[in-house]
Parts: structure tokens; sequence; C-alpha cells
């Protein structure tokens, strides 16, 4: 029987909605909906691209607590209310996602809070990727 294993960051999100960072079901990393904030302290930047660099942060980190790392991740996908707001995140985006080379698709739709500017959400096969690439710093 495959194993199930939730991930949890921390995220007064995860305890209100009710939901969890990333499931870990077998070889496969799902990992939820990641928005810019720091979990630590619950803030968040007013740039889209810091924001993007939180959220890759995050998910970096329950990557890493499932056993993989970005150079794992199968699909993609970026949630962002403005449009405009997409390309200056693209040399952030690059720096964990330029070699792998992952699917993708950027979907522009509300956020469930307004100053959150960019969602990222992601699936990863543990051991898929040729390597470990670096965190996000």
């Amino acid at each position: 029987m495959t194993q199930r294993r939730a991930i949890l960051s921390g995220s007064v999100f995860e305890e209100r909605i009710g939901y969890a960072r990333a499931v870990v079901d077998g070889d496969w990393v799902h990992v939820s909906g990641t928005t810019g904030f720091d979990y630590a302290d619950m803030t968040i930047s007013e740039d889209v691209a810091e924001q993007a660099e939180q959220c890759l942060r995050n998910i970096g980190a329950a990557l890493e607590e499932a056993g993989c790392s970005f150079a794992d991740v199968v699909r993609v996908r970026y949630l962002l209310p403005e449009r405009e707001d997409f390309e200056p995140c693209w040399p952030v985006l690059r720096k964990c996602f330029g070699e792998v080379r992952p699917a993708a698709t950027m979907l522009v739709c509300g956020l469930a809070d307004p100053r959150m500017k960019i969602e990222i959400e992601v699936y990863a096969r543990r051991g898929s990727g040729g390597g470990s690439l670096p965190l996000i710093d």
C-alpha cells in the first residue's frame, strides 16, 4: 500500500482552511498553491518578484522535507491576479526551473488576499531529476 504523508509549513492558512503545504503519496509530491508569505512572521512583500522568491523558498522547504528538490518538479502552475506581473518574475522562476523545464501553465485569476500577487503550485516525482538544484536564498 502506498504511503501518504502530509507536510505542514506552519502557515496559519493551513490550520484555518484545513490543508497541507504538501502531500507525499508514494514517489509523488503534490505541493499546494503557495504564496509569498514568510510563514515565520506572516509578512509579505509588496514586490511581485520578491513574493515569487518567497514562494519558491516555501516550496523548496516542502520539497526538501519530502525528500526531493526542484530538479524533481514535473509540473508547475503560476496564478497571478495581474497578467503584467508575470514577466518581472521570469528571472526568479528561471533560477529554479530553467534547467528542469517542467510542464507549466500561467493563469490570471483572483487570489485569496489582495496582498498576494503570485501563487505557485508544483508536482514533483521523487528521484526523477538528474540531481539537486540549489534552493532559493
